[in-house]
């Protein structure tokens, strides 16, 4: 752009605005509710001159004005008010990140002891090592807790590694990563029961390692994780069910991230540390003192760069390449700037890539792999203060929201996908070329020390030698010289000041000023030490803080912007709010300071547009959806229109969106991801348009809510659309200035600031009045002050747009000009005149506010509110001890002077703001919240209209702090002065004017009646024991009290149940005012104290519903047609022997019969001969299952259909998922599905018997959860009492003291009710009576699941406790050592006398030998709510019928005695019994009544009875939901961590009242106990075993071949064959014998280990593992360590017949068996065969075996002998004679080794060996021979 076009194009330009306001003055104020036509012509006129400059921008606007889409209608002059003033807080919160490893397979590694270890940050956790195995079971459970925020969290790494455990050398055998972001973002938070695949970080080529079988759940407060039985299914297939988010794929390639790190700006110039500052004191300001490098950190992975000395625009052009697996299983990239210090280094800033924004997972060229840049990355942190100490350091490490702009780093990320691991030639000679540049580069660079270090703090040890391993490599790179060439354009901040209130009083003594920055510009306070003597001259300090920002010849440019800036205002003294003498105000009257700040930046607007439109849209779609949901709740008739419209007006705008997306795509300046972002958000809206478009023309059949449910998630993706990775201009800070100190700031996203031309790429607050509520920088302090409101008109833009700066003001100013200076230089005004000022009157009617936050001890608040408007403040009247406060005040503000143009104030009127305190006597008031209103504005002379009275949410911080019930209303004085305004009531003599009475809501009489029925567990107060407490009730200032309770230990129900009482309430439902429960004591001499209170805030749930009609008698019955129930999925049972029906009958024949006595006595004539099928149907099963059928029997079968039914809802849902989906996808469905199908088959077969086994429900929660809390009769409120805390609800449960059983009905007074109900109160009908009574309580207690570890070891060593009233029952003698998933099977019966033993607390404790035992976790039922309730949750009916057996009846009632009572209490007609059927008022149910028992007829409507109480909630009017058989799932919690589950218990709980029957002998749950089995095997042969050894002597091969073998967990008892020494073919012979006693449960098919863990341990620790039997083969060596060959390993439970010869045995029959074929010893009993060892996939051998299972009683009677011992002992092998060790055997090893293989060289040496001794000794004695002949002869 042309300098010289720009400065003609400015000059002027202010004088020529000022006349065209004055001109069309009059003519935009009338024409102003015309859509804005006013601002219309304006840019009508302006537009020629920018059409010249840039096409570009034309054409989007023309798109979006041709499609006739206005985005934002008329053009607002203020900003949309924010609710939360304090919001985005960052708060910490415990978490507990559970993680159970259950098994791992196919491990790589010969005999290995595998053990997993489990890190999460800094904490460490291990399994227990399994010995020689590479498919390990260890099912161990591990707890790691967090505090911290949930960003922080979320980047935390979970590392999986499984190491090979060796006391001398162990080794990794691969590692597993993910980050905590990616589990808490699964349903549920959690994976379950998934293979995390193993891969070696060392070396990426060599694939997977195996995988690892766990759970993995984050779970915070108020999340639960699933508990699921762990075991091990051998036919599971991993690669289907690998831990990996939905959508990504199960084959996940390696691949190079790499991150490019240019250069950056503008990073602090001051180096925090002592001894930094210490020379800069001394050397002066000639240097910057800092030294950055870049630290990035992914995946756990951590690169750095080499440091730049005295810095700051450091140069690096290094990159930091990361190898991870793609798609990662870790979201963020972190990227740190850190100035390298000689004591210690410190943080400059941190930003975070988001690899989800910057990357694209769809299938096909929709996806794009992540690309970033080359981008600046924005960085903010504490502020750029010189201080010794910086007190907000975490902010630069990224905790908490950055207070200030700490420099920028020019960065780009790439992937490049390894296809087929790292060893692919195209990209390896790719890779060859970089680390040949990058060679070059580092001989270049090998003269800078510094730089070496660099590299050698990033473990950038060469690249070559680390290009397979995935430790981070650092390497220079050469910059292309495009980066360097990027255009900077010019941008102008402009913002006015127009209020400046709310100033708090420690800083309103000194004059203030208000600071606005953008990145470095405008930031002229820094550098000034505070501290020292010598206080520089701002002059001075202009100079050296508006150096260049940007590099080389652009910082001329940037001199000059940054001298004609003018960012600060000039210094004033704030003034003494009127009314309120906490605030102070600064006086911008009429006069309305400016600032303005002209900076440089990279022309990338576009990618603000983008973001801008989507938010636009996104913002339509939110109001769109508020205005729908007002509309359902008053039942509007126009909701569904609104909603098409709104539903048509969103594709329409989406429409435009792609129109110009299109167009924009070709843009020169966008790089890859900005291309492939607009072609993405083109993509989703497409698809969400349709989507909106089928919805709105009712192509899906869908409701309302299910509408806005979709139209909810539609603005969350557009929201995550909008988000743009790649910054460009930075955040604007508004900072407040007193005393030169920064004291409070404002940060405003520069998106939401930004001019566009194009109405729909403007931001939401550009050239609008924002209001900023100014807060304080780092962690809040307690008490949540405001530190100022501050409204501000700001706009940002380039400077070519500078004359649009001022179009959107308030209209009525003029602006002051600076002198103009020698250069004629026209600069916007530095300050606005506003010469027109009207006086308004406030007046705010302060009605009502309820839920309000508890500020006191005695749990409630003294009230009071101030409300404020710029220069007025007022207080309301204190209202004492309450949390709805009705003030029914009005507070009169005159003479308000608001300055502008009247249609504005109309429109845009100042904001009230009302905050709400807590009256202290003693201290200060302390906060409650606020809320932000705008009033209504009434001109003079306009017809006057009562505001109506509306709810304004309070909130304090984050938390919701109630409501506010008001109306605010600015009137206008006319002329005549204030009297000419709308009359209002006189005040009381406290001179407190009351609301007008037609702003009051409009009052009727109406009717509320109480059910008082009791008390419950009310704690001490003031150190003493409650014991006569009373109600009382308020509503609207009318009340009632209950009696007295005499004496609450002895009885806590009240004698009077019932009680009403008349109250005025308005006829508008939502304006009811709030109901509050206070309960006091009673005490000595007539004193009372209070206990607790409860506050109602809607009544709308207590309104009364009158009863449907009562069921027609039987002449006049309806005859339904009643189809089958289909099987449930967490229903109520039904037998798959006797279906039910209700079908239509026909007219009786004879008038039908109650049941007789007769009836009732038929039952016991039949009970013999029921007994006898039952016990032929025991034997079948008996005779299946190998055990006896007991409770647990119908456990696992109830487990079993539940898991079924669950998985057949996911097959439905995956049909209708794919029913919409291409062809292609939808095979792959299919195939999924058919998969489950041919297991199915498989498995009935075997579980035919196990599906006519009566089953139980099984909840995965609380029973109340299921049955809407029991409080269909009465309801529980939980009393308060004490400070409610807003920092954490952890003091949620230490402020209850109690609760009040009772109940509320409310309904309009017409007079003559009590007549037409007889006398009696509506309330009261259906309720028990509430006196004593007497009930025997049975609690069974089955099992107990991740419970939190209690001892140091990780484990727990669980006991029940339970208590009800005084009765205590502590079990401690039955506790289960070092289990954290004890199945208890305990029963326990208690009696109990309700009311005041009603709370039963189940506690688990852990038992410790020395000290107290440990708390770990409880539960708590109450029983009463339980015992009254319609549901009937006394006794769960049971899914059939039957007299003895596993499922005998255990009720004291039978099902048609249980039938009858209900009958008649619903007044229901009816049972009638007749053959086959039973008739219940206007239902008709059919069944089987006669059995057929060894020839003899017994007819039984006890079956038939159980089928019509399973459906009695199809009974109309009257019908409910009857409690089945069930066993309920509960958490357990901890006071300590309150609402973090600690664990989980099944359990239920039958419950019999003394008055009835008495019920038959408890059920008995006890664990079974295991069986006791030995399993012999006899070791027969071995055939081709490898031959490890060479004769050294011979070169020939052999082994000395043994046999090794044991059941797994039970090491210890390991037993090996003796050696076959020399074996020279592979063959062993052995005929040896292993004895294996285990114990042994057949129903679940585990084996049961009991054995101390370590010497320390006093007990033993019992763990189910899957019976697996281990056989190895191993060559024996005498002087080193043995060798190992082969393994192999069966599951006891299936394994693979052995083959008939060794000929055709081999690895296939391991591998490639169908699992019909699969045999098991528990059924076979005896089995010979050979099986081959295997190592690292190949045949090691062949081992031919013969298995002989037998019980522990059959063992004793028939013992054998173990190895070739007695009794029954085997004979020894026929080895041949080769078969020895040398190092026993010496001679025979001479033997065989040299005779038989040198038996001629031997003689022949033998031979010689003589001849040469004869010939020696000749020749030796020769010479004496001769000479004795000599001297004899």
């Amino acid at each position: 752009m042309d300098p010289t076009h720009s400065d003609s194009e400015t000059k002027g330009l202010f004088t020529k605005m000022k006349k065209k306001k004055k001109g069309d003055k009059g003519y935009t104020i009338a024409n102003k509710g015309a859509a804005g036509e006013g601002e219309d012509t304006d840019s009508i006129i302006d537009a020629p001159v920018v059409q010249n400059e840039t096409p570009q921008e034309d054409t989007s606007a023309s798109a979006f004005t041709s499609m006739g889409v206005s985005f934002t209608g008329k053009q607002s002059k203020r900003s949309k008010p924010i609710t939360k003033i304090h919001g985005n807080e960052i708060k910490s919160q415990a978490y507990q990140i559970a993680v159970t490893i259950i098994e791992a397979r196919q491990l790589v590694g010969e005999n290995i002891d595998p053990g997993v270890i489990i890190e999460i940050g800094d904490e460490k956790k291990q399994t227990t090592v399994k010995e020689g195995t590479n498919s390990p079971f260890y099912n161990e459970y591990f707890m790691f807790d967090f505090i911290g925020p949930q960003e922080l969290l979320f980047d935390k790494i979970i590392k999986i590694s499984v190491m090979h455990s060796k006391l001398i050398k162990g080794f990794l055998i691969g590692t597993f990563k993910l980050d905590l972001g990616t589990v808490y973002n699964q349903p549920g938070h959690q994976f379950v029961n998934k293979w995390a695949a193993l891969t070696d970080p060392a070396d990426i080529r060599t694939g997977v390692k195996g995988y690892v079988k766990c759970d993995i759940g984050v779970a915070g407060k108020g999340d639960s994780l699933q508990a699921v039985p762990k075991n091990s299914d051998a036919e599971e297939q991993i690669e289907k069910n690998l831990l990996l988010p939905k959508g990504f794929p199960s084959e996940r390639p390696w691949a190079r991230f790499y991150v490019k790190l240019y250069r950056a700006e503008g990073l602090p110039k001051m180096n925090s540390s002592i001894m930094a500052n210490v020379t800069k004191a001394f050397m002066g300001d000639s240097k910057d003192l800092v030294d950055p490098y870049v630290v990035v950190t992914f995946a756990g992975q951590r690169g750095r760069t080499s440091s730049q000395k005295n810095c700051a625009d450091p140069v690096w052009n290094e990159q930091i390449v990361f190898k991870e697996m793609f798609p990662p299983l870790c979201r963020r990239v972190k990227i740190q700037v850190w100035d390298e210090g000689s004591v210690n280094d410190v943080a400059l800033g941190t930003h975070f890539v988001d690899l989800k924004k910057i990357s694209n997972e769809q299938d096909g060229d929709k996806g794009f792999l992540p690309t970033f840049g080359p981008a600046w990355i924005n960085l903010y942190g504490s502020p750029r203060n010189c201080s010794l100490m910086d007190d907000y350091h975490e902010l630069n490490e990224g905790f908490g929201e950055g207070v200030s702009f700490r420099g920028r780093v020019l960065i780009e990320i790439a992937v490049e996908i390894l296809t087929g691991g790292a060893a692919s030639e195209n990209k390896l000679l790719k890779f060859a070329k970089d680390v040949k540049s990058a060679a070059k580069d580092s001989k270049s660079q090998k003269k800078d020390p510094k730089g070496g270090q660099g590299a050698e703090d990033g473990k950038s040890g060469g690249p070559a030698d680390k290009s397979n391993s995935t430790d981070a490599v650092v390497e220079p790179f050469e910059v292309s010289p495009e980066i360097n060439e990027i255009h900077n354009e010019d941008f102008l901040l402009f913002g006015a000041f127009f209020e400046a209130s709310m100033i708090d009083r420690k800083i309103g003594d000194k004059p203030i000023s208000f600071e606005v920055t953008i990145g470095n510009y405008g930031n002229f306070i820094d550098g000034i030490s505070h501290g020292g003597p010598s206080k520089k001259k701002p002059q001075d300090n202009m100079d050296i803080e508006s150096g260049p920002l940007l590099h080389g010849g652009e910082s001329e440019g940037i001199g000059d912007a940054s001298a004609s800036s003018k960012s600060t205002t000039s210094p004033e003294k704030p003034v003494i709010t009127e009314g309120n003498r906490t605030y102070y105000y600064l006086p911008y009257h009429s006069k309305k300071p400016c600032i303005y700040v002209k900076s440089k930046w990279e022309d990338h607007t576009f990618r603000i547009y983008h973001s801008n439109i989507l938010d636009n849209i996104a913002e339509r779609l939110e109001e769109g959806v508020e205005e729908v949901n007002s509309l359902m709740k008053i039942s509007d008739p126009k909701t569904e229109d609104t909603l098409k419209n709104l539903l048509y007006d969103f594709t329409s705008r989406c429409r435009t969106f792609i129109s110009v997306a299109e167009k924009k795509s070709k843009m020169k300046t966008m790089n890859a991801l900005d291309k492939k972002r607009l072609t993405l958000c083109r993509q989703e809206l497409e698809v969400m348009s349709n989507d909106a478009n089928l919805m709105a023309m009712e192509k899906k059949k869908m409701t309302t809510s299910d509408i806005l449910r979709e139209v909810q998630n539609i603005i969350q993706k557009i929201k995550f659309l909008l988000d743009e990775p790649q910054h460009t201009v930075p955040d604007v800070f508004v900072w407040m200035i007193s005393n030169n100190k920064r004291v409070a700031y404002a940060r405003i996203s520069s998106k939401d600031l930004l001019y566009s031309q194009v109405d729909a790429e403007r931001g939401k607050d550009c050239a609008k009045i924002k209001t900023l509520f100014l807060k304080l920088p780092g962690k809040r302090v307690v008490g949540w002050t405001v530190q100022a409101k501050v409204d501000v008109y700001l706009w940002l833009g380039q400077t070519k747009y500078a004359h649009t700066i001022l179009e959107n003001l308030p209209y009525g100013f003029e602006p002051e000009n600076p002198k103009a200076s020698s250069g004629h230089q026209i600069t916007p005004p530095n300050n606005l005149l506003y010469k027109e000022q009207t006086l308004f009157q406030l007046r705010a009617h302060m009605y009502q506010a309820r839920g309000l936050i508890a500020a006191d001890s005695t749990g409630l608040s003294d009230p009071f509110a101030k409300v404020s408007l710029i220069s007025h403040g007022q207080t309301t009247k204190i209202i004492p001890q309450t949390l709805s406060p009705t003030w029914n005040q009005m507070l009169l503000y005159n003479n308000i002077q608001l300055y502008g143009d009247l249609a504005d104030i109309c429109a845009d009127p100042p904001l009230v703001v009302i905050e709400l305190y807590d009256d202290d006597a003693v201290g200060k008031a302390e906060y409650l919240g606020a809320a932000v209103a705008i009033p209504e504005v009434k001109l003079a002379g306009v017809p006057y209209m009562p505001p109506s009275l509306q709810y304004y949410s309070i909130f304090c911080g984050n938390i919701s702090g109630g409501d506010l019930l008001g109306a605010f209303e600015l009137l206008q004085i006319p002329d005549s002065g204030p009297e000419g305004l709308p009359p209002f009531d006189d005040p009381d003599p406290a001179q407190i004017y009351p609301v007008p009475a037609n702003i009051r809501p409009v009052l009727s009489k109406y009717r509320l009646e109480v059910l008082f029925w009791g008390l419950r567990e009310l704690k001490k107060v003031q150190l003493l024991s409650v014991d006569r407490p009373q109600v009382f009730i308020e509503c609207a200032g009318k009340g009632i009290k209950s009696s007295v309770i005499q004496s609450y230990k002895s009885n806590p129900n009240f004698t009077v149940q019932g009680d009403c009482f008349d109250v005025e309430l308005p006829e508008k439902e939502h304006l009811h005012p709030p109901l509050s429960i206070c309960v006091v004591d009673w005490r000595a001499f007539g004193r009372s104290t209070l206990v607790g209170t409860h506050t109602i805030n809607s009544l709308k749930h207590y309104a009364y519903k009158p009863k449907p009609l009562p069921p027609p008698t039987p002449k006049e019955l309806i005859e339904v047609k009643q189809e089958p129930p289909p099987p449930p999925i967490l229903q109520d049972p039904l037998c798959p022997g006797d279906p039910i029906y209700s079908e239509i009958a026909p007219e009786p024949a004879f008038p039908p019969k109650k049941m007789s006595t007769a009836g009732r006595q038929s039952m016991s004539t039949m009970r013999k001969s029921l007994r006898m099928s039952k016990r032929k149907k025991r034997t079948i099963a008996d005779e299946s299952a190998e055990n006896v059928v007991d409770w647990w029997s119908k456990y696992y079968a109830s487990i079993e259909k539940s898991k079924k039914a669950k998985a057949k809802e996911t097959a439905n849902s995956l049909t209708m998922l794919f029913a919409g989906v291409e062809k292609g996808k939808q095979s792959g469905g299919h195939v999924k599905i058919s998969f489950d199908e041919k297991k199915d088959k498989a498995g009935k077969k075997k579980k035919e018997e196990e599906l006519n086994l009566a089953t139980l429900q099984i909840y995965d929660k609380e029973l109340e959860a299921e049955f809407n809390n029991f409080d269909d009769w009465v309801k529980t409120f939980e009393l308060f009492r004490g400070k409610a805390s807003d920092e954490d609800s952890s003091s949620y449960e230490d402020r209850i003291v109690g609760k009040f059983k009772g109940y509320f009905c409310l309904y309009k007074d017409s007079g003559d009710e009590s007549a037409a109900d007889g006398g009696q109160l509506r309330i009261m009908q259906g309720v028990p009576q509430n006196h004593s009574m007497k009930v025997l309580i049975r609690v069974y207690v089955v099992a107990a699941f991740n419970l939190t570890p209690a001892d140091p070891d990780g484990k727990s060593d669980p006991y029940i406790v339970i208590k009800l009233g005084k009765t205590e029952i502590k079990d401690r003698d039955n506790y289960i050592p070092k289990q954290l998933n004890p199945v208890f099977g305990r029963s326990y019966e208690l009696q109990a006398t309700f009311p005041s033993e009603s709370l039963l607390t189940l506690m688990i404790y852990d038992y410790d030998l020395i000290g107290t035992d440990d708390f770990i976790g409880e539960t708590k039922i109450d029983l009463e709510n339980r015992f009254y309730s319609r549901h009937r949750a006394t006794c769960g009916l049971q899914s059939e019928y039957a007299i003895e057996g596993y499922n005998a009846w255990r009720d004291a009632t039978k099902p048609l005695e249980i039938l009858t009572k209900l009958c008649k209490d619903n007044k229901v007609d009816g049972p009638y019994l007749q053959p086959d059927k039973i008739i219940v008022g206007d239902k008709v149910f059919t069944g089987q009544t006669v059995f057929e028992e060894e020839e003899e007829r017994v007819e039984s409507h006890e079956h038939l009875a159980l089928k019509v109480l399973h459906s009695w909630s199809d009974i109309s009017g009257i019908g409910c939901r009857l409690v089945p058989e069930h066993i309920e799932t509960r958490p357990l919690y901890h006071k300590d961590k309150p609402g973090m589950e600690q664990g989980r218990v099944q359990m239920w709980v039958d419950m019999f009242p003394s008055d009835m029957p008495a019920p038959g002998p408890p059920v008995d749950i006890s664990p079974r106990k295991p069986k006791g089995y030995e399993l012999r095997i006899i070791i027969w042969n071995t055939e081709d075993v490898i031959l490890e050894d060479e004769n050294i002597f011979t070169g020939q091969k052999s082994s000395d071949i043994y046999v090794k073998g044991w059941l797994k967990g039970l090491e210890e008892d390991k037993q090996e064959t003796d050696v076959h020494y020399n074996s020279l073919t592979g063959e062993g012979n052995f005929n040896w014998r292993f004895v294996f006693p285990f114990h042994y449960l057949p129903a679940e098919k585990q084996m049961v280990v009991s054995k101390r863990e370590n010497i320390f341990s006093l007990d033993k620790t019992e763990r189910k593992i899957p019976a697996v039997l281990l056989l190895q083969v191993w060559d024996f060596e005498r002087l080193s360590s043995d060798d190992f060959l082969g393994s192999f390993e069966l599951n006891l439970n299936g394994f693979p017949r052995g083959s008939k010869s060794a000929k055709h045995c081999d690895l296939d029959m391991l591998h490639n068996t169908d699992e019909d074929e699969n045999i098991s010893i528990f059924q076979q009993k005896r089995v010979r065969g050979w099986w081959p060892f295997a190592k690292s996939g190949e045949l090691t051998g062949k081992v031919e075996a013969e298995f002989h299972l037998v019980t522990a009683e059959e063992a004793e009677k028939s013992p054998v002998g173990k190895a070739r011992k007695e009794p029954e002992p085997l004979e020894k092998p026929n080895r041949p004679d080769t078969s020895f060790s040398w190092f026993v055997n010496p001679f025979k090893c001479l033997y065989y080794l040299i005779w038989r293989n040198y038996k001629k060289y031997i003689i022949i040496a033998f031979v010689l060996l003589i001849v040469i001794l004869f010939l020696v000794l000749f020749f030796y004695t020769l010479p004496g021979a001769i000479s004795n002949k000599i001297v004899s002869g």
